[in-house]
C-alpha cells in the first residue's frame, strides 16, 4: 500500500487589503472627529463596530489560515481594539457600567501604544509601508494618551491630524497590496525589505 502525504494548497484570497482598509478607513473617520471636523456620532461607532472591528477580525482569522501569525495577531487585535472602543463609549450610555475614568483611558491607550511598538518591530521584516503605518500608529496611541493626560485641546487636535495620516497610510498599503496582486506587478510601491 502506497501512502504518500497529501498536500493541501491554499487558494483563499489575500485578507491583508481587507484588514488594512477596515483599519485605515475607520481610523481616518475617527481622527477627522479628533481633529475637530465633526462630533462623535453613530457613523464612527458603526464603522468601529462593523468595518474596523468585525471585518478586521475576519481578516485576522483568514490570515491564520495562511499561516501568517503577524497578520492574524495584528488584525484580530486591532479589530478587538475597535470593538472595545465602541463598547467603552456605548456601554455607559446604555447604563450597563460606569464610564471609564480618565486615568483608565490613559492606561488603555498606553497599553495599545506599547503593543503597537512591539508589533512595529515585526514590520522591520515586511515592508516600508507597514513600517510607516505601525510607527505612526504607535505615535498616535501615545499622543492620544498625552492628550487625555494634559487635557490640551491643541494637542488633541494635532493628534487627530496625525491619526488621519496613519489611517491614510493603511489605506495606501491596502490598495497597494490589492492592485499589485491583481496586476501581477508593482503598481504602487510598498518598499520591499531585503530578506
Amino acid at each position: 500500500m502506497n501512502s504518500s502525504p497529501i498536500t493541501i494548497q491554499d487558494n483563499s484570497a489575500n485578507p491583508g487589503p481587507l484588514g488594512l482598509f477596515g483599519f485605515g478607513m475607520t481610523t481616518v473617520l475617527l481622527n477627522l472627529h479628533n481633529a475637530g471636523f465633526y462630533e462623535m456620532n453613530s457613523m464612527i461607532l458603526a464603522m468601529g463596530l462593523f468595518y474596523g472591528g468585525i471585518a478586521q477580525i475576519i481578516a485576522g482569522v483568514m490570515e491564520s489560515k495562511k499561516n501568517n501569525s503577524f497578520g492574524m495577531t495584528a488584525f484580530i487585535s486591532y479589530g478587538s481594539f475597535w470593538l472595545t472602543l465602541v463598547a467603552l463609549i456605548v456601554m455607559p450610555k446604555l447604563g450597563w457600567v460606569a464610564a471609564a475614568s480618565n486615568e483608565a483611558m490613559i492606561a488603555y491607550l498606553i497599553m495599545w501604544g506599547i503593543f503597537t511598538a512591539l508589533l512595529f518591530i515585526g514590520t522591520l521584516k515586511i515592508n516600508r509601508a507597514l513600517q510607516f503605518v505601525f510607527a505612526t500608529l504607535t505615535v498616535l496611541f501615545f499622543l492620544l494618551a498625552a492628550g487625555d493626560y494634559t487635557g490640551n485641546a491643541s494637542l488633541k487636535q494635532f493628534t487627530g491630524y496625525e491619526g488621519i495620516i496613519c489611517g491614510a497610510a493603511a489605506i495606501y498599503t491596502g490598495i497597494a497590496g490589492l492592485l499589485n496582486e491583481m496586476y501581477g506587478r508593482v503598481v504602487l510601491p510598498v518598499g520591499t525589505v531585503a530578506k
